[in-house]
């Protein structure tokens, strides 16, 4: 509450002794507690905090909504502080029944088989975007698949698993940042299969608009796990680039080309990385790398020295 100070008088007592209650927007008269007014706006004072303590009490709204959590971050909270909306503590006679309260009020958080599942399933976005090392907005957006598929009633006869990680291999791609379906199962307790299958599925049913992956998306993250530097990024780009001219990327995988180009790359700028290297950084073998790079230097008539390792 604040006092302020205004030629306002209490229409009962006359008193200008006028306090304004910042928690219930009213104005009340400090000498006889009339209430003068109501609903008032908030005027925007300094609301600025420099500890946990000012921030707590000056805070005026809740957290915003996240998708991450089953109820999206808005539940409802029962404070153990024994203390009522007054501030005054609850009597002892009443706390056996608060407690009751209390104890249902978290049972009832999680009420139904599809909040159970939800709960389930953003604990496993969590714990196989963390293990990739994915970014926030990749989480959320896995999470709105997730949500989505539920809608869609196509979460029965599959696991929980099989569709977060679909979804996440979707959302990497919507997002530029692609994983294989390997790096996914890497991460999941699921096979690459049941993962491939489980996304074509929901791909078909959520309508799904995403570009094929390009090689183009695997350089920046190949290079820099290779420690590979701008130029060989820049030259490999050219070289994918003209091999998509020549259609050679067709009917190939992505991970395969780039992981030639890269090969490529490296020799030519001097930075020479051998064949196996790159092979445990794409995730494809030295033999799929050796057959993409002949097919390269083959078609675009490249000048390469290389080992074969």
């Amino acid at each position: 509450m604040e006092t302020i100070d205004n030629t306002t008088e209490c229409t009962e007592c006359k008193s200008t002794k006028i306090v304004r209650d910042y928690t219930r927007g009213e104005l009340i008269c400090g000498n006889c507690g009339l209430v003068l007014d109501a609903d008032l706006i908030d005027e925007g004072k300094d609301w600025r905090s420099f500890d946990k303590e000012s921030d707590d009490s000056k805070a005026h709204a809740g957290p915003p909504i996240n998708i991450m959590r089953h109820d999206k971050g808005l539940p409802t909270e029962i404070s153990f502080s024994n203390r009522d909306s007054y501030g005054k503590r609850i009597p002892i006679k009443n706390r056996a029944q608060l407690y009751r309260m209390r104890k249902w009020q978290r049972r009832i958080r999680i009420s139904n088989a599809t909040e159970r599942n939800l709960a389930y399933a953003m604990s496993e976005v969590d714990r196989m975007a963390g293990k990739m090392n994915l970014p926030r907005n990749i989480r959320e957006a896995t999470a709105s698949i997730y949500r989505k598929a539920i809608a869609k009633n196509i979460i029965r006869g599959r696991s929980i698993e099989g569709v977060v990680a679909g979804g996440i291999y979707a959302a990497c791609r919507q997002f530029g940042v692609p994983r294989t379906l390997d790096e996914v199962a890497d991460a999941s307790r699921i096979t690459r299969k049941e993962i491939g299958r489980t996304y074509r599925f929901m791909s078909r049913v959520l309508e799904f608009k995403l570009n094929p992956t390009s090689p183009h998306d695997y350089i920046s993250r190949f290079c820099s796990e290779l420690q590979l530097s701008q130029k060989v990024r820049m030259k490999t780009a050219e070289i994918i680039t003209a091999a998509e001219k020549l259609e050679l990327t067709s009917g190939r995988g992505p991970t395969g080309v780039a992981s030639a180009a890269i090969y490529i790359a490296s020799i030519q700028n001097n930075e020479r990385r051998t064949q196996r290297e790159i092979a445990e950084v794409s995730g494809v073998t030295e033999v799929t790398i050796r057959n993409r790079y002949k097919d390269l230097v083959k078609h675009l008539n490249l000048t390469v020295e290389a080992d074969e390792s």
